[in-house]
């Protein structure tokens, strides 16, 4: 483990297997390793390992990679991470690990965080991890990983899924959106929104947010709502009704809710209120308003609308979320998670 001055990085242990794709292995180096404290010093430390003693491994392009730490590293991590792979055989094929396979996870010490990207979900599944769990992979295997695994309760509709010490995303960029929401889950939203900034990627989509959405090719010259968005989120702290909205886009409200959800992949309603979220957030985390003006702030009018709010989205109540991010770390057992919420109507400055 690293240790500087007394402080203790998170040891990232993410395994290569051969057939892995070099877009999701690099994906846990690239997140983890950008996020910082306030003084500057790096809050994870990340190593690459094999199944097999240091070597080649084989990727699914016409490159290798040559890794340096064989399966003891896995004896030493915080959280291991299991990136996509195209050769998993038996383990795909079966349902079952390899021997070696095995023989490398067994190292792995109880309590520790698993986290698995696409189809290294099938490598997690298959060890037991992920038995009477809720989870999720890429969308186009998700019915093939349903028959293998039937004791899995696989969710084909969302980018991750939070099971407290076990997460799983879908494929490719939504291993980024995981990625990220492990610090933020860890460190709050101001680190991972500079670890998204330093990327330059979105900071913050929803874990359950569809993966897949069908969205046909634009009319030219076709309006979209980025401006009602805009608009929107600079005045979080007032009621602003589904119809203000449309009015911002010069739409009716029919076609402004049909064009938003094209674009964003949810509702008005469930949008506003992730923004609203958010906002709360890091009002919590980075000032020292009371709840009450947390909540007015945030466009929720009242302490307990934020409340149920926070409770339903993230499993946690502001004071507890304040607690966890203003002393910079989370609790052991804490989880703090990430759905979209349910229903369409937008919510009022009290909370409506």
């Amino acid at each position: 483990m690293a240790v500087v001055e007394g402080f203790r990085r998170h040891r990232v242990v993410v395994l290569a297997l051969d057939g892995l794709l070099p877009f999701e292995l690099g994906i846990p180096q690239r997140i983890f390793r950008l996020a910082k404290d306030s003084r500057g010093r790096r809050l994870y430390e990340v190593v690459t390992c094999t199944i097999r003693p240091p070597g080649p491994v084989r990727t699914d392009a016409d490159y290798g990679i040559l890794v340096e730490n064989g399966p003891e590293a896995l004896a030493t991590a915080d959280t291991v991470v299991v990136p996509a792979s195209y050769e998993l055989g038996p383990v795909y094929e079966q349902g079952v690990l390899t021997d070696e396979l095995a023989a490398a996870l067994a190292r792995i010490r109880p309590g520790t965080r698993l986290v698995a990207i696409c189809t290294g979900g099938y490598v997690l599944a298959a060890a037991g991890h992920l038995d009477g769990r809720p989870a999720t992979t890429h969308w186009a295997s998700a019915e093939h990983f349903q028959r293998l695994f039937p004791r899995v309760r696989v969710d084909a509709d969302v980018l991750f899924v939070d099971d407290g010490d076990v997460l799983t995303s879908a494929g490719v960029a939504s291993g980024i959106d995981l990625c990220l929401h492990i610090v933020r889950r860890d460190h709050g939203t101001g680190v991972a929104n500079e670890v998204a900034r330093r990327t330059v990627v979105p900071p913050h989509r929803d874990g359950g947010q569809a993966q897949y959405i069908q969205r046909p090719l634009p009319e030219p010259r076709r309006a979209t709502t980025t401006a009602a968005r805009a608009w929107a989120l600079g005045r979080l702290h007032e009621p602003i009704r589904l119809r203000d909205m449309a009015e911002q886009e010069s739409m009716s409200v029919r076609t402004f809710t049909r064009r938003f959800r094209e674009e964003v992949g949810v509702s008005p309603g469930q949008w506003l209120t992730q923004q609203r979220i958010e906002r709360a957030r890091h009002l919590l985390e980075s000032t020292d308003l009371s709840v009450d003006q947390v909540a007015r702030d945030a466009g929720f009018g009242t302490a307990q609308s934020m409340r149920q709010h926070l409770q339903g989205a993230l499993g946690v109540t502001p004071t507890a979320y304040r607690r966890t991010f203003r002393v910079g770390d989370v609790r052991a057992g804490a989880r703090v998670g990430a759905r979209v919420p349910s229903g369409d109507a937008v919510p009022s400055a009290d909370g409506g």
